[in-house]
């Protein structure tokens, strides 16, 4: 088997976030009066974090330092009321860790969402499958496209990086992925473009979570 380990990231490749993250920035902008977005508007502020989610969010006039920081303690609140209410695994995601929790293959999460957060969306959402690493946003993992928390799953699983498939749906995941020295594998069913996915050097596109299956006996 050339790939001895799968890194996944989770919002918008395991699971579809984006109705209760945006309801709870719309909260916290309408709480200031601020105006909110489109859906579309929003798939292009996710993917780096919590701090760019709510900077990206404000009007341009509104991004000093103290404002961003009060959005940011009001949306860590109000999301932590609302993080399950529409969330849900992508179609096949379960069947599919299912299968390869049967296989002799290390299974990882590297989340730009706050490290609590993402423990949270893995206990609820996947209760039955047994990941050797799950990580979110902490001190000493900078938000993807830095590369350390994808190098750190690599040592700790004594795998190569170079025989570690990393799936993601975003640039940052791409970026972090090539960093790593580890297989770049880009999800159509995410966030973001296609485009934007062959841009930062996904090596190969898919359209349904089965095809990891196919990806592995190549």
């Amino acid at each position: 088997m050339r790939f001895k380990a799968i890194l996944f990231d989770l919002d918008g490749t395991l699971l579809d976030t984006l109705e209760d993250i945006v309801l709870s920035v719309d909260k916290v902008l309408l709480k200031h009066d601020f105006p909110t977005h489109s859906l579309d508007d929003y798939r292009s502020f996710i993917s780096d974090g919590i701090t760019m989610l709510i900077t990206r969010s404000l009007p341009t006039d509104k991004r000093d330092e103290n404002t961003i920081s009060e959005c940011v303690k009001e949306f860590t609140k109000t999301y932590g009321l609302n993080w399950n209410k529409m969330t849900r695994p992508y179609e096949g995601v379960k069947e599919t860790l299912d299968e390869l929790a049967t296989r002799r293959l290390k299974l990882g999460i590297i989340s730009n969402k706050s490290h609590d957060f993402t423990i949270k969306c893995v206990n609820a959402f996947f209760p039955g499958i047994k990941f050797d690493f799950v990580s979110g946003l902490q001190k000493g993992i900078p938000p993807k496209p830095d590369p350390t928390g994808a190098k750190s799953f690599a040592e700790k699983m004594g795998i190569p990086p170079e025989q570690i498939l990393f799936v993601g749906d975003s640039a940052a995941d791409m970026k972090a992925a090539i960093a790593a020295g580890m297989f770049p594998l880009g999800v159509l069913w995410g966030f973001k473009s296609m485009e934007e996915l062959r841009e930062s050097g996904a090596r190969e596109l898919i359209e349904h979570p089965r095809e990891i299956l196919l990806i592995l006996k190549e």
